[in-house]
């Protein structure tokens, strides 16, 4: 383990996501903790309304707003960000991360005031032209061991559904922020000093790692997410987590595919 005088970053957000309903509706899966240098997590609620809990909107445009601000935050979201280059293959699209984006959101434009399986069944979008197979896993979820296929909806642990609703959201903060955020491995391995920066996570790997302390299981895992990026940050671990041991042919299927943080 390295020692790290100098952590990169101030603040430490984990959301644990849900593709359930629409971008709209208030979802008692979707929940924000935030930590930072000196303060272990505590929960974010959303702002005041007639609503209980979060929205996907209401996440996406809170996000833009917190990492508009000049401090640098690391951010790890519970939901896949690419696809398997199989996928890629298949449709004949370049091996270009934000072009995928795009493309993804013209054909599943989960960011509308729709259901994930109103795309899925033809009510709206085009999701046919953009299926995927749930015979095709991308490297990292391979390595995890445990991580379910982002094409393998309708099963206990799935990511699938809160993948296809999360990809537009993606393209909603790269827009929103430009540069301001590094979207984590694809604009780049190691982030510049200053810089915030967004990952994609997979809680089940850190929640066992700290006690529920009478947390709701949505509630520990966006929890033990901001908890363990902002204990690697301060210990050194971090910077190990952004060089995953990948061979040079592996990172580059990564740097399309993406990549797990944590996952070796």
């Amino acid at each position: 383990m390295n020692s790290n005088a100098n952590p990169a970053f101030a603040r430490y957000i984990g959301i644990d996501y849900s593709g359930a309903a629409t971008p709209k509706s208030s979802l008692q899966g979707l929940r924000v903790y935030q930590a930072d240098r000196a303060a272990l997590p505590a929960e974010v609620v959303p702002p005041p309304s007639p609503r209980t809990y979060w929205t996907r909107r209401g996440i996406a445009e809170w996000l833009v707003d917190r990492l508009a601000e000049d401090q640098p935050t690391l951010v790890g979201i519970d939901h896949g960000f690419s696809f398997p280059l199989a996928y890629f293959e298949a449709h004949h699209l370049p091996f270009d991360w934000p072009a995928f984006l795009a493309d993804f959101q013209r054909h599943w434009p989960t960011d509308d005031d729709i259901y994930v399986d109103f795309v899925r069944y033809g009510n709206a979008g085009n999701g046919a032209a953009r299926m995927g197979s749930t015979r095709w896993r991308r490297l990292t979820e391979t390595r995890a061991g445990a991580a379910k296929s982002v094409f393998h909806f309708d099963v206990q642990g799935s990511v699938a559904k809160s993948t296809h609703a999360g990809l537009p959201w993606l393209l909603y903060l790269r827009r929103h922020l430009g540069d301001r955020i590094h979207c984590w491995p694809f604009d780049g391995w190691q982030v510049p000093a200053g810089r915030s920066m967004v990952a994609e996570v997979y809680p089940a790997r850190w929640k066992r790692l700290f006690p529920p302390d009478g947390r709701t299981p949505d509630q520990h895992d966006a929890w033990s997410v901001a908890a363990w990026l902002r204990q690697a940050d301060l210990d050194g671990r971090l910077q190990d987590a952004l060089a995953p041991a990948l061979t040079p042919p592996q990172r580059a299927m990564a740097d399309i595919e993406g990549w797990i943080l944590g996952v070796d």
